[in-house]
């Protein structure tokens, strides 16, 4: 009983942020022509997301975790990214908050941000089909935990990482904020000099140097060239 009422605890949240969310969108949407064209793209591509990763998240719930790293930075920046990729662009887009900081963008670099969108969302879910069991939000290593090199990551070691890369990139050219559009850009950079130094340890921690062969042929974000 005491188990089931905790569960219960535990999915409330879940569900009421999950309607919220869901809230926030449909008003986005409805302001899409006073936000611009670029911010439909944006909701558009939000959504694909989620269905992208809902999934493999919902699977990987099963993975039997032996080693994970769970700081204050690692949850601060995973806090930081959400609140400026997701969060802040819902109010802002939704509600009108942070009008102040609006800028003027041309209509090219509009049409920039939307094409982005194509590589970003490719990229993005292939990331997470090649890695399958072997993904998770957070950074930990599973039970039977393998090291994949196949598949974009083949060429790319941190290929999700890149991914992401090109969506906080664009996302500044899709909504014309600094607080709901820009910030993800220095959230983003933060997790990528911060977090994917330690993520890389545990995987040469955990795979010795079948890791440093793989990295020798691997680039760390773009691919490397023949030698």
């Amino acid at each position: 009983m005491a188990d089931k009422q905790r569960s219960m605890m535990t999915s409330l949240p879940a569900v009421a942020t999950m309607l919220l969310g869901i809230a926030l969108l449909v008003l986005a949407a409805l302001r899409w022509r006073e936000n611009g064209w670029g911010s439909l793209v944006w909701l558009l591509v939000m959504v694909a997301m989620f269905v992208i990763r809902t999934p493999h998240s919902l699977r990987n719930r099963a993975n039997v975790v032996v080693d994970a790293r769970k700081d204050g930075m690692e949850i601060a920046l995973l806090a930081g990214m959400f609140l400026a990729m997701m969060v802040l662009p819902l109010l802002y887009l939704a509600l009108g908050l942070f009008r102040f900081a609006d800028y003027d963008m041309p209509e090219w670099a509009t049409w920039i941000g939307a094409l982005a969108q194509i590589p970003y969302l490719w990229l993005f879910w292939r990331s997470h089909a090649d890695l399958g069991r072997n993904w998770s939000p957070g950074l930990e290593v599973r039970e039977d935990h393998a090291l994949v090199t196949n598949g974009v990551y083949g060429c790319i070691r941190n290929s999700m990482y890149a991914a992401i890369w090109i969506s906080a990139l664009a996302q500044p050219l899709l909504i014309h904020n600094w607080i709901a559009g820009f910030l993800v850009v220095p959230a983003f950079a933060a997790m990528w000099f911060i977090r994917v130094p330690n993520e890389e340890a545990m995987m040469r921690a955990r795979f010795g140097a079948a890791w440093d062969a793989y990295c020798a042929r691997a680039g760390r974000l773009f691919p490397k060239r023949p030698k």
